[in-house]
C-alpha cells in the first residue's frame, strides 16, 4: 500500500468516525500497511471493526492500521475453513508448492468461491467384506447382555483403593476411604477427630499381617498401662529426695 491509496483507505475511514485524514497521516499508515494491499478485503476490515460495538460504551471507536492487518486476514483466512489441497498424481515437490500456493491465494482472495463443506467419506462395507467379517467372529453392534450390565460382586472386592485406606479400619471401623478417627467426640467433631495417621492395625491390615485376637490387644494395652505407672512410679521417687540436713559446726563444738 503506497501514500496514494493509504490516503483512499483513510478516506473510507472518515465514513466511519470522521477523522481528518492528512499527508502524514497517509505516509505513516502506508509505512504500517507496506506489505497489505488496498483491496475489498481491507476495507472489510474496516466495516468489520466499526461493526463491533466497544467495550467500554463511552469509548470512541479509532481504527488503527494493527486493527486493519489482523481483521484482513481473519477475513481471508475464513474462506479457506473448508479448503482441501487437490493434488496431481505423480507430482514433483515444485510442482505441489505452487499449485497448494496458487490455490490459496485465489480461495484467500475471493476469485474462487470458497468451499462450502467438508469432503466426507461415502457408502458402506460391502456384504461380502461383512460376510468375512463375520465368519472371523466379528460381532459388530451387538447388545450387551443383562449379565454385563452391572459389575459382578467379586469384581467389586477386588477393586481396592491402595494403601490403609483401602481397608476397613479394625480400631475404629473407618469406611474405605475414610481417614481413621480418634476416640474423642468433639464440638466440631461429633464422631471422633479425623487423624492425621491411620492406625496401626489398619496399616497391618493392609499390609496382609496377621491381626491380634481382642484378648492379645487387650494384654497389650495392660502391659503398656502397667509400664506407664511404673514409670510415674519412678519419677514421683525421683522428686521425693529429703531436704539436705544442714549441720552448725560452731555449735556442734
Amino acid at each position: 500500500m503506497n501514500p496514494r491509496e493509504a490516503a483512499h483507505l483513510l478516506g473510507h475511514c472518515a465514513a466511519f468516525d470522521n477523522r481528518k485524514p492528512s499527508q502524514a497521516a497517509a505516509m505513516a499508515w502506508a509505512a504500517a500497511l507496506h506489505d497489505v494491499p488496498l483491496d475489498d478485503d481491507a476495507k472489510a476490515a474496516v466495516a468489520a471493526y466499526y461493526t463491533t460495538a466497544p467495550k467500554d460504551p463511552d469509548a470512541k471507536l479509532w481504527i488503527l492500521p494493527h486493527h486493519v492487518r489482523t481483521l484482513r486476514s481473519k477475513i481471508r483466512s475464513a474462506r479457506l475453513e473448508n479448503f482441501q489441497y487437490e493434488p496431481l498424481p505423480d507430482e514433483t515437490p515444485a510442482e505441489f508448492l505452487a499449485r497448494y500456493r496458487g490455490q490459496v491465494q485465489a480461495i484467500a482472495s475471493g476469485r474462487v468461491a470458497a468451499p462450502t463443506g467438508r469432503l466426507a467419506l461415502e457408502g458402506g462395507p460391502s456384504r461380502e467384506f461383512m460376510a468375512e467379517l463375520e465368519a472371523r467372529g466379528w460381532q459388530g453392534n451387538r447388545t450387551v447382555d443383562d449379565a454385563d450390565a452391572e459389575p459382578s460382586a467379586e469384581l467389586v472386592d477386588t477393586v481396592r483403593r491402595s494403601g490403609p485406606l483401602g481397608v476397613i479400619c479394625p480400631m475404629c471401623a473407618a469406611e474405605i476411604g475414610f481417614p481413621c478417627k480418634s476416640g474423642h467426640a468433639t464440638k466440631k467433631h461429633p464422631l471422633g477427630r479425623p487423624l492425621a495417621k491411620p492406625h496401626t492395625a489398619r496399616i497391618r491390615a493392609a499390609a496382609g499381617e496377621e491381626q491380634a485376637t481382642p484378648e492379645q490387644r487387650a494384654a497389650e494395652e495392660q502391659r503398656v498401662r502397667e509400664a506407664s505407672a511404673r514409670a510415674l512410679a519412678r519419677i514421683e521417687a525421683e522428686q521425693d529426695i529429703p531436704d539436705a540436713e544442714i549441720v552448725d559446726e560452731e555449735a556442734a563444738s
